[in-house]
Order: structure tokens, then sequence, then C-alpha cells
């Protein structure tokens, strides 16, 4: 029978670890409890290759190697097993888990990707490469919406891949495309995974998700910039979109107007209020779509001035009459005044005219000081982002066609409801006005509400939802139990101070480090998944960093980038299972894995960039918790 090449591989990845742990255990003189603590770690890695749960063996590892390390004392070993239970189920932080997870199966429920995809499709036809460009902002969107990769995948393989083939995109940047798409909702806030590794590492979700913000902009970036320069460079890859697959149909009263959908549409509009020649459009028509046009620079100026305001006022400082010390006298003349107590030598006499007239002469000063400037000069970054938005205004007005004017409608109604989603769950964490916990209710409200404006929330909608809330969540609460366990077992065999020792005797720079590190969480990710390395893994790595003067929110978020190789490398590749699972029939799982491996190359390339560079991560926490 033959053995299909992804098994080959598991098979000798797993004769590698068993190999290495019985090298490990034959080489040493006395075998302790350390070097039994990683024996369990192989065995662990091991059995969930093999296809054992991955909770319920890390609690049965951690149970087994626990009673070993009590001398097969039981009740030891279940006191220790309650306490790490209740001590993750004690934890405020994983409330947030199912209330994400909920809003996110509402929206995908609300079934508003179909919309947002065709709306972003025509608004960028003239990007080279449109049809990917479009997919991976969808992606990016729904992702952050979401933060479920397996349904937005899923999702966009029904939708963006075949409107892709049609157009004649090549299999593997179609594919490669909608898989790393799908991963962004693992980087980008609100995500689980940032939440998972803030309870596991003790690092703030609010914080991390400030960092996480702009790396994952920052990979989006990577990924389009990368689909327009092969569009330009291979435009038999990525064929242009044809004018007849341009046209965007415009409404019967506005034909009455104009047939030209390429006409200015504010000049017609102000024209079509005095002109008799519109008689038969009525006015309320033509007020609506000045509404409509007038309202991004509306928008525009009130973000503008109310956040002015709040950049350069500066609040006041009060300033206190506060009396001279010279002023006040404190001398007991007898015994009772004193409690029973003499005043010591010299107690009642003044304090020295010189003393006195030095405080004095500071008095008027004090009275007199003028209050704190009310104002302040808008710092750099305000202006620099409003120039950005303010020339993204004028370009708006300075383009708008009709049928531009009908691709804005279509936004309006598919786009913007779910940044407006995002901004304010995201925003509410950011600048300090909710917790997570309490921005995950939001969210979950507003997926509700989304679902009732769009007529998509019907009772087996709700209940799907809920089902899959569920499932997820008890998932991930099981691993957090199993991993505690783990984690309690490990560290009681001494198996992390074994690994520290061994770290720290290789004498290892602060980059060297990280490159290990990253390497080797880059490698776990092929045999598995991110919720297994960040359960298992990172309570290893944590306790590292104090060592090498590294934050742990830093390097949460090069964790953060490394795990999106955990959905896009094969053999486990959950994204290209995810997509096979919906493709064409001619539609290859290697055409698959071939065009997620240049997307696993640009992630590489973005852990390096943020490295380098790591105010990309650090600027906004700094800005906003300093």
């Amino acid at each position: 029978m033959k053995i299909r090449k992804e098994l080959w591989f598991g098979l000798v990845f797993m004769s590698l670890v068993v190999a290495g742990a019985l090298y490990m255990l034959l080489s040493v003189e006395t075998i302790t409890n350390g070097h039994l603590g990683l024996l369990m770690l192989s065995l662990v890695v091991t059995a969930i290759m093999l296809g054992f749960p991955t909770a319920f063996t890390l609690m049965g590892m951690g149970m087994v190697f626990s009673w070993m390390a009590y001398d097969q004392d039981i009740i030891k070993t279940l006191d220790l097993m309650v306490q790490a239970a209740y001590k993750t189920m004690a934890s405020d932080v994983l409330i947030a888990i199912p209330l994400f997870v909920f809003m996110g199966y509402l929206v995908e429920r609300a079934n508003l990707i179909e919309k947002l995809f065709k709306s972003l499709h025509l608004a960028m036809a003239r990007i080279p490469g449109s049809l990917a460009v479009a997919t991976l902002v969808t992606c990016a969107i729904f992702a952050t919406a979401t933060g479920i990769v397996g349904a937005v995948v899923t999702l966009m393989g029904l939708l963006a891949l075949p409107a892709m083939l049609r157009a004649g995109y090549s299999v593997p940047l179609a594919a490669g495309a909608i898989t790393a798409g799908g991963c962004l909702g693992i980087m980008i806030p609100p995500s689980v995974l940032l939440i998972v590794y803030g309870a596991t590492a003790g690092v703030s979700v609010v914080q991390l998700y400030a960092g996480a913000f702009f790396p994952g902009l920052m990979l989006t970036g990577l990924y389009i910039l990368y689909v327009v320069m092969v569009s330009k460079l291979k435009p038999a890859w990525a064929p242009p979109l044809s004018a007849a697959e341009r046209v965007v149909p415009l409404p019967p009263l506005t034909q009455q107007m104009t047939t030209d959908g390429s006409a200015h549409a504010f000049s017609q509009l102000i024209v079509a209020l005095k002109g008799k020649r519109n008689a038969a459009v009525p006015l309320s028509h033509i007020l609506r779509q000045l509404g409509l046009v007038v309202l991004p620079g509306l928008i525009f100026l009130i973000i503008a001035v109310s956040s002015f305001r709040s950049v350069t006022t500066v609040e006041a400082i009060p300033v206190y009459d506060i009396q001279p010390i010279g002023s006040f006298s404190y001398a007991p003349t007898t015994e009772e005044d004193s409690g029973g107590l003499q005043a010591p030598p010299g107690a009642e006499q003044s304090i020295p005219a010189t003393v006195t007239a030095s405080v004095a002469s500071t008095e008027p000063a004090m009275a007199t000081e003028p209050e704190a400037a009310s104002t302040r000069a808008a710092p750099t970054w305000w202006w620099v982002c409003f120039a950005i938005l303010g020339a993204l205004v004028s370009l708006f007005y300075l383009f708008l066609s009709f049928a531009r004017l009908e691709i804005f409608k279509m936004l309006l109604s598919s786009f913007f409801p779910l940044m407006i989603l995002i901004i304010s769950v995201l925003g509410s964490i950011v600048m300090g006005l909710a917790t997570p916990t309490e921005a995950a209710a939001m969210g979950a409200l507003g997926g509700f509400i989304l679902a009732v404006a769009y007529r998509r929330l019907t009772m087996r909608v709700l209940q799907e939802a809920v089902f899959l809330t569920a499932k997820t969540s008890a998932m991930v609460c099981w691993l957090f139990v199993g991993s505690a366990i783990f984690s309690a077992a490990f560290a009681l065999l001494g198996g992390q101070n074994l690994v520290e020792t061994w770290v720290l005797s290789m004498d290892l720079t602060t980059t060297q480090f990280l490159i290990m590190s990253q390497v080797i969480i880059f490698l776990l990710g092929w045999p598995l998944e991110w919720t297994e390395i960040i359960v298992i893994f990172m309570p290893i790595f944590i306790p590292l960093l104090d060592n090498f003067g590294v934050d742990p929110l830093f390097f949460g978020l090069l964790v953060a980038l490394n795990l999106q190789t955990a959905f896009l490398s094969p053999p486990v590749a959950m994204a290209a299972f995810y997509l096979k699972g919906v493709a064409p029939k001619h539609v290859t799982l290697n055409q698959i894995f071939l065009g997620m491996l240049p997307f696993m190359g640009i992630q590489i390339l973005a852990i390096i960039m943020l490295y380098q560079f790591p105010a990309i991560g650090m600027w906004l926490p700094e800005l906003l918790y300093k």
C-alpha cells in the first residue's frame, strides 16, 4: 500500500522526536526527574501527532508523571490536578473567548461576506490582480470580525475561488491568497490567540491588542504588495478584468439624469437641483444622493475637529495655597498637653529667622504662579494621519463618478457596518473604555444587531451560533485545563530548570535566543496547531525571557506572527484542508501547498521587519500606556 507524502513526513518527524528522547535518556549517567519531564514533553508531541485529543493527552500525561514525581502518592496528584484546574477556571480573561467567538459566528451566519467581496472587487477593479487583492482585504476584514480561520477560508473558497478561476487566475496564486488571508484573524485583534497567549504568559491582553494592530496591517500590506507585483510581472497569472466586468449598473432614477456612469456625480447633482431637464427626477432622490456624497467629508471634519481638541487640550493643574512651614508651631508647654511626654530641649524654640524668611519669601511666588497652559501643539502623528485621510477624502471627491457612487453605496451597506463593529470593539479596548471581556460583550451584541439588521437572524442561525460557540469555547477551556496540569507536572519534575540550565549554558545573546526560539516555533508549526504550541511550549519559553531582557509583550507579537505558519505549513496546514474541502475537483492539494509557500516567506519577512523595527508593534502600547 502506498503511503501519502504527508504521512511519511509525520512518521519521520515522530521518529526524530522519539530518537531524540531515547538518546537523551541513554546519554546521561543518572536519569533525574528533569529528564522524565523532557520525556513527558516528547511523548505528548508524539501522541498528538498520532491523533490523540490534545487536551486529554496533556491531562493524562500530566497525571501519570505527577504520580511518578510524588512517589506514587495519588492524593497529592489529585490535589495538583484540582488546584491547576481551579486556577484556570478562575481566570476572568477567558470569559472574553466565548463572547468573541459568538460574535464571529453571528457575523458569519449573517452572510455579509458575499456583499463585502462584491463591493470591494468593484472598488478595486483597476488595481492589478484586483480579485486577489479584494480577496485579501475581504479576508482581513472578515477575519478581524470573526477570528475563525476555518469559517473565513471556507466561505472565501466558495465565493472568491470560483470567481478567480473563471477570470483565468493561476490556481496556486488564488489558493495562496485565500489561505493566507483567512489566517489573518489569528493575528489581527480581536484575536483569540492573543487572549490565550496573554492568559498563559501573564501579559495584558489590552496591550497585546494594541501591539498587534500595526503588525497585522503590515502583514496584510505585504500580502497585497506581493499580489500586485506578481500581477504586474506575470499578467497571465492574474489577468485584468474586462470592461464589461467593471460595469456598475445605475439606478433608473439616476439614469434619467445621465446615462454616463463616468460623469462627475457631485457637480451633476448640484446642477440637477436647479435644472428643469431633471423635473422627472424627484427632489428627494437628488437630496439623498447628495447626502451620501457629503457624508465622507462631514465625517472627516467631525473626527478631525474632535480629535484635534482632544490632543491639544491640556487639563489645568490646580495651584494650591500652601502655608509655609514656619507658620506652624507645636511646642507643648505642659506634661498634660504632651500626653505625658516632655518635649525635648529646644522644641519650644521658634524656627530660625533665616529659615522662616526663606520659606516666607516663596509664599508670594506660589500664590501668584500662573496656571499651566490650557493648549499645546498637536503631535506629529496627528498631522500625518489626518494629512493622509484628508488626501484620501480629496481623491474621493475628485474622482467621484456616478458608478463610483453606486460602489460607495454598496460599501456603506457591507464594509462600513463591519468596520464600525470592529472599531467600536477595538477602540473601547485600546482606549481603556472597556476591558476585553466587556468589549467582547459589546461585540456579541453588535453581531446580534447586524444579523437582525440584515434580516438573517432566525432561530436556526441562533442555535447554530450558540452550539458552535459552546463547542469552540469548550475546546479552548479544556486545552487550558490540560495545559495547566501539564505545566504543573513539568515544573514539579524540574523539566523547566533543566531547559533553562541548558539554554543558559549555551551563552546565547538576545538575538541568538530570539532566533533559536522562533525557529523552534516555526518548526513546531509544521506538525502542531497554534493552540498546542501556545499551551505546551509558551510556559517553557516565558520564564527564559527575563534572562535575556526580552519583553514578553514583544515576544508575544513575534510568536503571533510566527504562528501564522501553523495554518500554512504542511503536513497539518489546516487552511489548505479547509480550502480543499470546498474547491473544485481539479484543484489539487499540492497546488494549494505551492500557493501557500510564497506567503510563508512573506510571514518570515514580517517577523524580521518586526524584530529590526520593534516600534511597529511597541509604538502604540507605549503611546497609550506609558
